[in-house]
């Protein structure tokens, strides 16, 4: 069973019981078209709009988003399976983030002066224009406001493609940015087939592509940008590497891995995929964490109580399991979990490998489900070479009492982001993307703003 698409519509089943809930047509090219010329027509208007405005228009959007949580968290669940009380706690994490960027992304945009030679200069900061958006389902409403608001706050309009199995979260946030103010034009949604995304990439009045996703489909869409010598910003996959030294607070280590590793039932490009673990505490980390895992409440994700829903998408599920099976039969010892659950719903074991090598599936591969794998280091170094012993670089984690120690490590990682002593997150104050194949470009605080601006260079009376 799947619920990518079909040939003609992009279907939306809920992954709790296999049940279809949606079926949305793929537009027609002219329909395409008309969106396109929407966005471009709204991005004359929204570029020329005082930021001052801008902003209040960011406010008025957080509070449709409060009053409209309920729907809003329901339609995440059903669509993408993710526990009820995560999907609320993602409205309201995209509340604030309207919030804070009304109140500091003015200030973002501030002309900068400078003297030069023979006279003055500044640096203005110019929106591109319409930028097309491809995002994905994990986070149905986060992942698309991250890169929208600052976008937006900064004068450009966006155009959203999202995943095919949540096109209602699409609709619903659509609607949400009409009853909040925005004029025509400045947010719109198309819902088309791959090739879709092609006419709309190579289409003069996109200016950008942003795009949230796999490490194939980030080569496909930078492929397709490049081609057309549009800017693109790429956050893919990860396997990221969580290192817990000898000296590490164990229980807290213990506490932020499982979060870390099973939040939104482990499909998180950012999460702490491999458990990377001194030999001087492997065993009582391994311990704690099986019986932290043991713990966790799998069912319903409409129950306030559940931590692990289903999977997203039964494909991906059968993905993760074969994973699964070839990290045993390449000889990882299966401590839990190891399966898919019976019945209709789309759910896996929460799953704990130890022994983990470097040459195993779990370790080369990104297991995008409730897997988590344990690999013994000999000491900080050997920790720091498994770390980045990977084609992936968006964030790691560091657990040791030694500041000194962790800093050192940090300044080797080869990740966009580093957490000495917490697990990975995020939030509009710091900038958020990677490196190697985690894609490039950034996300989130000024980063976010200033990707998709021109930074013009305005000279005034040089002699």
């Amino acid at each position: 069973m799947t619920n990518i698409s079909s040939l003609t519509h992009a279907i939306s089943i809920n992954p709790s019981t296999g049940e279809q809930i949606g079926r949305y047509p793929f537009e027609s090219d002219t329909a395409l078209d008309a969106a396109l010329a929407r966005a471009a027509a709204g991005f004359t208007n929204w570029r020329r709009t005082p930021v001052a405005k801008r902003s209040s228009t960011l406010i008025a959007l957080a509070k449709v988003l409060r009053d409209h949580a309920v729907p809003m968290a329901n339609m995440i669940t059903s669509e993408m399976g993710k526990p009820i009380t995560q999907a609320r706690g993602e409205i309201e994490k995209c509340a604030q983030l309207c919030e804070w960027y009304a109140e500091n992304g003015p200030s973002m945009l501030t002309a900068e002066p400078t003297q030069v030679e023979g006279g003055k200069a500044r640096i203005e900061y110019r929106p591109l224009g319409p930028i097309l958006a491809v995002m994905p389902w994990n986070f149905p409403i986060w992942q698309v406001l991250r890169g929208a608001v600052p976008a937006l706050i900064a004068g450009n309009t966006y155009v959203l493609k999202h995943a095919p199995n949540v096109m209602g979260c699409a609709y619903l946030l659509r609607d949400a940015f009409k009853q909040a103010g925005f004029s025509e034009g400045v947010f719109e949604v198309i819902n088309v087939a791959p090739d879709g995304v092609s006419t709309a990439i190579a289409d003069s009045r996109i200016a950008a592509v942003t795009l949230t996703g796999s490490v194939r489909a980030g080569m496909a869409i930078g492929a397709q940008a490049g081609a057309a010598l549009k800017k693109c910003v790429l956050e893919l996959g990860g396997s990221d590497p969580f290192i817990v030294l000898n000296d590490a607070n164990l229980d807290e280590a213990v506490k932020a891995a499982v979060i870390g590793r099973y939040q939104n039932t482990g499909q998180v490009c950012a999460a702490a995929k491999r458990l990377i673990v001194e030999q001087g505490v492997v065993e009582e980390f391994t311990n704690k964490f099986v019986e932290a895992t043991r713990q966790l409440v799998v069912g319903d994700p409409l129950a306030n109580d559940t931590y692990i829903g289903p999977m997203a998408r039964f494909d991906l599920r059968d993905e993760l399991d074969r994973q699964v099976r070839d990290t045993l039969e390449e000889g990882a010892t299966l401590l839990l979990g190891g399966k898919k659950a019976g019945g209709a719903g789309n759910f896996y074991e929460p799953t704990v490998f130890g022994d983990v090598t470097d040459q195993m599936t779990s370790f080369k591969q990104e297991l995008f489900g409730p897997v988590a794998s344990i690999i013994t280091a000999r000491d900080a170094a050997h920790a720091l070479a498994l770390a980045n012993d990977s084609e992936f670089g968006l964030a790691s984690t560091i657990y040791t009492r030694n500041a000194e120690l962790a800093h050192q490590i940090a300044d080797e990682l080869q990740t966009g982001g580093v957490f000495i002593n917490g697990y990975c997150a995020t939030d509009p104050r710091v900038t958020f993307g990677g490196v190697k194949k985690s894609g490039f470009g950034r996300e989130l605080s000024h980063f976010g703003v200033r990707e998709f601006c021109n930074a013009q260079t305005v000279w005034l009376d040089r002699h």
